[in-house]
């Protein structure tokens, strides 16, 4: 079995907390000036890498003089505020070292969420390749709220790669990959060398919090590849710490757990429809109206809506969900929530002469909607 990097253009690499920090120690400048020079060596040969790092909270813990993860918002913030001066410096450093310049990129969800913001990030991560810089990318943890919020940078690294249309995410981890079970309760272990992105078998074995350190556990590293899958985009999930590994995974050698990506890869505009975590509403659907787009491929009519859910406007991404409360679908609505809850459960032929207008006769069209 060969790896997926050897044949990769574009590839996103995401480094944990743990890793960066040493469990929580300080920054590992050792670790990250090998990083460094395998990530050199990687461009050497023609690739595009993109690096997303945790480690600004932890760093900032540990300058800050916090002993636990702080609770309060306020002072994470500081602390990510603190800690990213002296991630950027390191990393700057490091790959100064190699003749390779550095740019510091921070995003919340609501960078990717508006339509504008998503292409300008875009736009600037593939101008940044263009000019062979390497980007560093973190979530923006010193304004971020929860509502804005991606959660852990394995979400992030998946997202990052659907934006710029990467052929491999690989999540460097404390870990050696997936496996059958818990190594650390379960001596029967065994390591799931390759998998298919999305299966479900593969979620029921991950599970579990991360370090104290980072946020991420196994799960959202099987949920990222899920996601990156939908651009078309294969996933490794390797030991950060194991000699080499990154020039090793270029020359073609299996290391860690692959997930390949098995899916079609979706329209930019579908892409980033999928790509919304937050949305802000819901329509409720009802059981023919789940069937017809989740079966049929259908386009949302009013007279399937059961009930609405939120404040939207015109044009905004909401979430179909079923009256179980399963997500079904994200999509681009034609009407804001206040005329979808006068228009709901009526026939389309009526929305003219409800409203005084017709802007479409669908909610949500087949083409502005993602399945999920």
């Amino acid at each position: 079995m060969k790896s997926v990097i050897q044949n990769a253009h574009r590839i996103i690499i995401k480094v944990g907390s743990s890793l960066v920090t040493n469990d929580g120690r300080g920054l590992d400048h050792a670790a990250i000036a090998r990083w460094a020079a395998q990530i050199a060596g990687l461009r050497a040969l023609g690739k595009q890498v993109v690096l997303v790092s945790s480690g600004a909270i932890a760093e900032g813990m540990l300058r800050l003089g916090f002993e636990q993860r702080p609770t309060d918002i306020h002072e994470l913030q500081a602390c990510a505020a603190v800690g990213q001066m002296g991630l950027a410096q390191i990393y700057e450093t490091s790959f100064r070292a190699h003749q390779l310049g550095t740019a510091q990129v921070l995003l919340t969800h609501a960078d990717l969420a508006d339509r504008e913001r998503y292409l300008n990030a875009r736009s600037t991560l593939t101008t940044l390749l263009r000019l062979g810089v390497v980007p560093i990318i973190n979530e923006n943890d010193t304004v971020v709220t929860d509502e804005i919020k991606f959660g852990d940078n394995d979400t992030l690294g998946a997202l990052v790669a659907n934006l710029i249309e990467a052929d491999a995410l690989i999540i460097l981890t404390d870990q050696h990959g997936l496996y059958s079970a818990d190594p650390r309760k379960d001596p029967d272990a065994v390591l799931i060398q390759q998998g298919r992105a999305g299966d479900p078998a593969l979620e029921a074995m991950a599970g579990g919090a991360g370090t104290s350190i980072g946020r991420g556990g196994m799960l959202t590293k099987i949920l990222a590849a899920k996601r990156a899958a939908k651009s078309g985009a294969h996933t490794i999930i390797a030991w950060g710490r194991d000699s080499d590994v990154l020039a090793r995974l270029a020359q073609g050698e299996a290391i860690g757990t692959e997930l390949v990506a098995q899916t079609g890869q979706l329209t930019a505009r579908k892409q980033w429809m999928a790509d919304h975590l937050h949305t802000v509403g819901q329509v409720v659907l009802d059981a023919g109206a789940v069937q017809k787009l989740s079966q049929e491929g259908k386009s949302l009519l009013p007279i399937g809506v059961a009930d609405v859910k939120g404040e939207f406007g015109r044009g905004a991404v909401i979430t179909c969900v079923s009256e179980q409360g399963t997500a079904l679908a994200r999509g681009i609505s034609n009407y804001s929530s206040a005329e979808t809850r006068r228009i709901m459960r009526k026939p389309s032929s009526e929305i003219e002469a409800i409203l005084g207008y017709v802007e479409g006769q669908e909610l949500i069209h087949r083409d502005n909607l993602v399945l999920i």
